[in-house]
Parts: structure tokens; sequence; C-alpha cells
């Protein structure tokens, strides 16, 4: 196991058990076989997405079990003043059932393939900060972090440690009568389903300490363009390597695919690890239906140091 850094702060939402990590099926096994014929002797680079921190007991939004669900667009945050206080409203509810999630093996794994050299690079959908507690180093944070938070006026970042203390000031008995309401599932963005109108109504949004500005979570949300800087690091990662490997994403969004359709068009083998259907199956050199932290770690035991 790689030796775990110390937590660098808020990483998992996590509702649901972590998921024991039982190795492999002796049915994914001649996959995972093809797998390794393939990348052994490749540097590589990885995409991460929400369907490796399921075992880490965070639920994931487009998973073959998840319910659906609507989530808040960049342009209903920031045109409308009532779209925020719900949102913080129910994020503030959220944030008081946090439990923290700790990183599975399938994260240790890659840390450990990072530190042999079997890295370019790390590319993560998740802001949940899972590899970094692992000990990943060289790692994108593609769609941002959610132990952070920003101001969309003067760009200052703050803890959302720091926000929870100052929204917990502004409305102190709101947790309390939150108590009576339908908190029916605590989202992988900490997004508490709750259907009381009358309550959220009453929520004082804090506000940027220093101007005064609008204040939003450090993570990229729908219809949100994910920072140019992080993009050419991770297709920097890509081009340094010889394989791409995707490990728990349905390549939904283009934030990720992309990366998939480059490393395809230069030619370089692409292997897939998702159950279910992805974006990217027709450009995968390879598609392994199987679990994801168990693909990982049996990957990891298996390709040769470069």
């Amino acid at each position: 196991m790689a030796e775990p850094r110390p937590r660098i702060g808020l990483t998992g939402f996590a509702s649901r058990p972590p998921v024991p990590n039982a190795g492999p099926s002796a049915s994914d096994l001649p996959g995972l076989e093809t797998a390794s014929g393939l990348l052994a002797g490749l540097r590589l680079a990885v995409l991460t997405g929400a369907g490796l921190s399921t075992d880490s007991g965070i639920p994931d939004y487009r998973g073959p079990d998840s319910a659906p669900r609507k989530p808040m667009t960049y342009q209903e945050f920031t045109k409308d003043a009532a779209n925020r206080r719900r949102y913080w409203a129910r994020n503030h509810i959220g944030w008081s059932h946090l439990r923290h999630a700790d990183p599975n093996e399938g994260h240790f794994a890659l840390a450990r393939m990072e530190q042999r050299g079997l890295l370019t690079g790390l590319i993560t959908q998740n802001v949940d900060r899972l590899h970094e507690d692992a000990g990943s180093t060289n790692v994108v944070d593609l769609h941002g972090r959610y132990d952070r938070v920003v101001c969309l006026d003067c760009h200052r970042n703050y803890s959302r440690q720091l926000l929870a203390g100052m929204l917990t000031e502004l409305n102190p008995d709101f947790l309390a009568q939150a108590l009576a309401a339908d908190v029916v599932e605590i989202a992988p963005d900490a997004d508490a389903t709750v259907e009381d109108d009358a309550l959220i109504s009453t929520f004082v949004v804090a506000v940027c300490p220093a101007c005064g500005g609008v204040l939003k979570p450090d993570f990229v949300y729908f219809g949100e363009n994910v920072p140019k800087d992080r993009v050419e690091r991770s297709y920097a990662m890509v081009d340094d390597a010889e394989a791409l490997v995707v490990a728990g994403s349905s390549l939904t969004v283009m934030s990720g695919l992309r990366f998939v359709r480059h490393a395809a068009k230069d030619g370089k083998p692409v292997v897939i690890i998702n159950r279910g259907a992805t974006r990217g199956d027709d450009k995968a050199t390879l598609k392994l239906e199987s679990g994801v932290s168990e693909s990982l770690t049996w990957l990891e035991s298996e390709l040769p140091t470069p």
C-alpha cells in the first residue's frame, strides 16, 4: 500500500459504507490479462471518474444504480439570487451530514503506479481529493475541489470549513429546523434533497469576507468551462504517455471525453474500465466491464516497472 499523506482537507461526502476490495472475479481475469499485455512496458496517463470513488462510499451521479438528478447549472447559480439561496441552504444541510471518506485500494494502486514511474500523470473528474490523500502528487483536479469556495468577484479562495462557520453564524437555528425537513439523500456534491421551500426561504447566504461578492463552490458546474490551464496540463499528460487508461468514468461530458479522442487520434491504446457503456467506447482499444478498484489493484501488481 502506498504511504498515505496527512489529510489535506475535506475529501468525500460518504453517505454509503465503503466496499471491501475482494479482487477481480474469475470472469474479469481474461480481460485484465489482455489489458496487462497491452499496457506492459508503456507509460500511462490515467483519467478517473466517480466510479472509482464509489468503493469509498461516495455516491455516483451517473452509475447504473444512481437515481436521476438534475444538478444546478452555472447559469442558474450565477444569475439568480434565489437559486444561490436554495443551493447554499441545501449544501449547508448536506455539509452537516459530512462523513469523511477514505481512499480505497484503487486510489492506493494509482499512487503506487506513480511512485514506480508508470504514470505521466493522473487526471481526475472527481472533486473529492481522495487521490491526493492516497499519496498521488501529479494530479489535475479537472473539475476542481469541493473543500474550497471561490469569490466570483475578487477571485479569492476560502476553505469550505470557514464558510460552514460563517453560514452557521448567519443561520443559528437553521440546522435544528432542518432536522424536521425531509432529507432524502446527500448527493456527491453535498446537496441535500430538501422539500421545504419555506425553510429554505429563511436562509441567509454568506458573501465574500473581503469584497462582499458572490461565493461559489470551487468546482466546475454544469455549463461552466474547465479552466484552460487544467486542460493544457491534462493534454500534456496524455501527449507524454504511450497509452491512456480511463477508470470509472462514463465520459458523458466533453471535459473527459476529449482526452480519449485525443489519444485515439494519435494512435495510442485506450483502455476503459467502467461498468456500463461510456461515450468513449467506440474509441477504446479495450473495454473492461469490471470493478474499478479491483482492476486497478490487479493491474498495478502485474504491470512491470519500466
